[in-house]
């Protein structure tokens, strides 16, 4: 299966004609957050293609040409707190960062982020029992606590992923948040433990 995933950033030639000559033949769309609606809608309708997504700090609502208020992506499946099964593949996800402003939507606390783990990690018990793979991939907006986290508070990863990853064990973990031009050194694939971590900002095709 090849996996087109975007985060963080608007590329230019992704939104216009040229993406389905740029892109070429995908078999699913992932989103990592703090994309506009228009842009992950433009996506969805040029390539046709399934499309899961979770939300970033940065994502808000937006007023449409005839004044509707859109909080949703159309052609676009949300994976926060979630199990979906796209393509023959089991995908999971959480939204947000970790809480830097006390009122800010798709924020928060490492323990709050702990409790929506739990959440998803109970709709996976079926599979878990039935000695089957949980999660293929997770898709999250913040990395994992210690991997590809930035320096400040509020590019700190969230501890509950890694207790998902050791879990789960996903194949992928696909994150954004951590612009790639914040750390250019830094790696954006760690493997830990069969799990391959992917910053996929601002965006990634690769093969499951």
């Amino acid at each position: 299966m090849r996996i087109l995933a975007v985060s963080d950033e608007v590329i230019p030639w992704m939104y216009s004609p040229a993406i389905k000559d740029r892109v070429g033949d995908v078999d699913l769309v992932i989103s990592c957050g703090d994309l506009p609606i228009y842009y992950l809608e433009f996506i969805a309708s040029s390539l046709d293609r399934p499309c899961v997504y979770v939300r970033g700090n940065h994502d808000q609502y937006e007023i449409g040409p005839n004044g509707v208020i859109k909080t949703h992506p159309g052609g676009w499946i949300p994976l926060d707190m979630t199990r979906e099964e796209v393509g023959g593949l089991q995908i999971g996800g959480l939204d947000g960062c970790l809480r830097y402003n006390a009122d800010a939507p798709y924020q928060y606390t490492q323990q709050e982020q702990w409790l929506r783990a739990w959440v998803l990690a109970s709709r996976c018990l079926g599979p878990l029992m039935a000695r089957k793979q949980a999660l293929d991939i997770l898709v999250t907006h913040a990395p994992p606590y210690a991997i590809h986290n930035g320096n400040d508070h509020a590019h700190t990863g969230f501890h509950a992923i890694n207790w998902i990853m050791r879990a789960m064990k996903p194949r992928f973990v696909l994150h954004g948040h951590q612009h790639r031009n914040y750390a250019m050194l830094q790696s954006g694939e760690t493997e830990v433990d069969g799990t391959t971590v992917l910053n996929v900002h601002p965006y990634r095709i690769f093969n499951y």
